[in-house]
């Protein structure tokens, strides 16, 4: 038998050829662990070689657990080797020296791991599955069950996966190279979900901070952030009649659209235990119900994608392929989607294509150098928000932001995004001063780049999802916003109408004895209507920042600021466009938004509130029965004034129409306190026109002046019409008259 000194001199026998493999091991700068590490076949059977620091002793064993081999230690701590008969399957029992025994398969006796395609793909920059490719994906490989991670990181010179299960100790599991894809790729076998990891990077200039997978599909709940091993069984769905009929429900003009914009964590909260938020079953239980009994079409969530700062109300996301912890886990998520679904509404996601916060952990010089970003802060640095910008000039930048955006429609079932700041993407000027940005190639402004992205991704979603919605918070007047690819257009379904919301809400702040000196921000939006498909928005961002709350912006007494915010609501579901309401809105909330606390729920104790969200759920009922209203949104077939002019009486009426079977609806609203009698009209038809809305109603608080039901045209035309109706307008209101029984 040898001694102790003769079994480290015989191992020591059993060592590389390049002597400099164990101290760059040791040392953390090995590159190609595989080089060192696993089985070496040789003439006279298959060397094996592991490092496990703090290990009291590892045995090479068979599938059976009977001894192959006992691996000798060698004179560098932790570095283990023995020899086994070639082709022979082995495990490894490790003691270590807490006193646990642990066994499992060597991760350096695994052969290449990612296909030849999905390399293939990668290296040329068009893969656009990488939440299924990149990532740690839990698997089993020649029957050992595992998990594969794989991590694009080209510029690294070493790359580890560590987490509890190796002390987080980057010298264990170092990753193998894909040179020609710029990809690390590991199996670790043996790990269960729930794994907590990260990567240990050693960049071109030194090691960097530890950095959460990119690619993870769960994470840690905030402030902690490590990535986690997601549970791989695919979500049981049960909204298949849905996803079949999403086509149709989602059609473009033809279809209502009705959003709800929600920020998860803060609509609202559990005063019995901590403030928290509600998670996603809890959101099951009371959004949907809440929802359901307004009649919106879909549920918008502000960003739920995975973000360190919840100040950013999710919009600096560092996590593109996970869901924010806090909530609950992935498959709650999807249970929630399910379950929206299932009670006839859809759900669209915020998405932040266009920059991501620099936290170290995150993407920022993510393999020691500007890999997601760009070089130049003229171009990859966002002044206004501090954040960096991706850099959609480069391929795989381009394929990971895709593959997020299929990944949620895909995995998640989601309707539509919602895709944030598509202005910041298109001008390489936005926000910053002259001298500090850097022009295109043919010297403007436009960013080339982010424009093939976009349609790039509009193509893609189209293509893969018929029906999904893809939306642009688009704020210039950059054309071609919604026409196809194909006309050169961007490709999106629909634009949010930024000028509309500010025009509007600035007459409406307006004392009304003023507001016949800005008549023309009620009708300027109408010059431009039909030139995108456009959505009419109320969003987050007009309820904070000291803007106020939409019924805090409403001028006179309480009646009258109650009164204005219903005119304004009811003027704006007349209106062409589809329609997006930010969550409070539809209580009258008193104060603006605040995204560490919860809607004003008691508000509801008073009568005026009711009345306000009793009218949103009406107009939404309207608006989805009645086709004048929703059929020709984008189309200007279906519109027509019948008096803009009116700006002494501060008074605008006109009319929508559908498909020639529809009947068509008549608005007037009357901006001022002043009720008008026997005020006169132009009509399009002769009969009878049914009052259908009156936002006076005193079933929503107001002084319930109004038409009593029906009223008969007169032959008298009147404002290019050949025929006229006599109305009472009650004082602040909007009326909606149907023509017909």
């Amino acid at each position: 038998m040898l001694n102790p000194v003769e079994f480290i001199e015989a191992a020591d026998s059993e060592l590389p050829g390049d002597p400099g493999l164990v101290a760059a091991l040791i040392e953390g700068h090995l590159g190609d662990p595989f080089a060192l590490l696993g089985p070496h076949r040789t003439a006279t059977g298959t060397i094996v070689r592991t490092y496990c620091p703090s290990a009291l002793e590892v045995v090479a064993i068979d599938r059976r657990g009977a001894t192959l081999a006992t691996l000798h230690p060698l004179t560098t701590p932790g570095l283990f080797v023995g020899t086994i008969a070639s082709d022979t399957h082995y495990a490894l029992r490790i003691r270590w020296g807490s006193g646990e025994e642990q066994e499992t398969e060597d991760p350096y006796s695994f052969g290449l791991l990612l296909g030849e395609l999905d390399v293939y793909l990668l290296a040329e920059g068009n893969h656009l599955e990488l939440g299924r490719c990149l990532g740690a994906q839990s698997m089993k490989i020649d029957g050992v069950s595992g998990v594969r991670f794989a991590l694009w990181a080209p510029n690294a010179r070493r790359v580890s996966v560590v987490g509890d299960f190796n002390s987080w100790d980057g010298r264990r599991h170092g990753m193998r190279k894909r040179v020609e894809a710029g990809v690390w790729e590991l199996f670790v076998p043996r790990l269960g979900v729930g794994t907590l990891y990260k990567y240990e990077i050693l960049g071109p200039h030194g090691l960097l901070p530890l950095k959460a997978d990119p690619v993870a599909l769960q994470v840690e709940i905030p402030p902690r952030t490590a990535s986690v091993v997601a549970d791989p069984a695919p979500f049981e769905w049960n909204d298949g009649g849905w996803m079949q009929s999403r086509a149709t429900n989602q059609a473009l003009l033809h279809a209502p659209l009705s959003i709800y914009e929600v920020h998860a964590g803060s609509w609202r909260r559990v005063a019995d235990d901590g403030w928290r938020s509600l998670n996603w079953d809890e959101l099951g239980d009371q959004l949907i119900a809440h929802v359901q009994s307004l009649g919106f079409t879909h549920i918008e969530l502000m960003p739920i994608m995975g973000h360190p700062f919840s100040g950013s109300w999710g919009y600096q996301v560092l996590s593109q392929y996970a869901p924010q912890a806090g909530f609950g886990d992935p498959r709650a998520c999807a249970r929630f989607i399910d379950r929206c679904h299932l009670a006839g509404i859809g759900v669209i996601l915020d998405w932040v294509p266009g920059h991501f916060p620099v936290d170290t952990h995150g993407l920022a010089q993510f393999d020691g150098t500007p890999l997601y970003e760009h070089t130049d802060p003229r171009e990859g640095f966002h002044q206004e928000w501090n954040t960096a910008i991706y850099n959609l000039g480069r391929r795989e930048v381009k394929a990971f932001l895709l593959s997020s955006a299929i990944h949620w429609l895909e995995r998640y079932h989601v309707d539509g995004l919602r895709v944030d700041a598509v202005a910041s993407l298109l001008y390489r000027d936005y926000a910053r001063k002259e001298g500090e940005w850097i022009p295109n190639q043919y010297g403007g402004r436009e960013n080339i780049e982010a424009i093939d992205f976009l349609r790039q991704l509009n193509n893609a979603l189209a293509e893969r999802f018929p029906g999904a919605l893809v939306i642009a918070e688009e704020s210039t007047a950059w054309p071609g916003v919604t026409q196809p690819t194909r006309d050169w257009g961007l490709g999106f379904n629909y634009k949010w109408n930024m000028g509309w919301m500010h025009d509007t809400l600035r007459y409406m702040q307006h004392d009304p004895v003023h507001r016949k000196y800005d008549h023309h921000d009620m009708t300027f939006g109408l010059l431009y209507a039909f030139t995108e498909r456009f959505l009419l928005p109320l969003s987050h961002d007009e309820v904070v920042h000291g803007k106020g709350s939409l019924i805090g912006r409403m001028p006179g007494d309480t009646w009258q600021r109650f009164a204005n915010l219903r005119a304004y609501f009811s003027f704006m579901w007349a209106m062409p466009g589809k329609k997006l309401l930010f969550m409070g809105g539809e209580l009258g909330q008193d104060w603006e938004w605040n995204h560490d606390g919860q809607l004003d729920w008691a508000a509801l104790e008073h009568p005026l509130h009711r009345g306000v969200q009793q009218l949103v759920g009406d107009l939404n009922r309207l608006y989805r029965e009645q086709p004048a209203l929703h059929v020709f949104d984008c189309d200007g077939a279906g519109f027509r004034w019948i008096n803009a002019d009116d700006s002494h009486n501060s008074v605008y009426a006109w009319y929508r129409s559908g498909h020639a079977d529809a009947a068509p609806v008549i608005a007037v609203c009357n901006f001022t306190p002043v009720p008008r009698t026997h005020y006169r009209i132009g009509a399009p038809r002769a009969g009878v026109w049914r009052e259908i809305l009156n936002s006076d109603s005193e079933l929503y608080g107001g002084s319930n002046l109004g038409n009593g039901g029906w009223i008969e045209t007169s032959t008298h035309p009147l404002h290019g019409q050949p025929f006229s109706l006599e109305l009472t307008l009650p004082p602040l209101s909007t009326v909606l008259l149907r023509y017909g029984s």
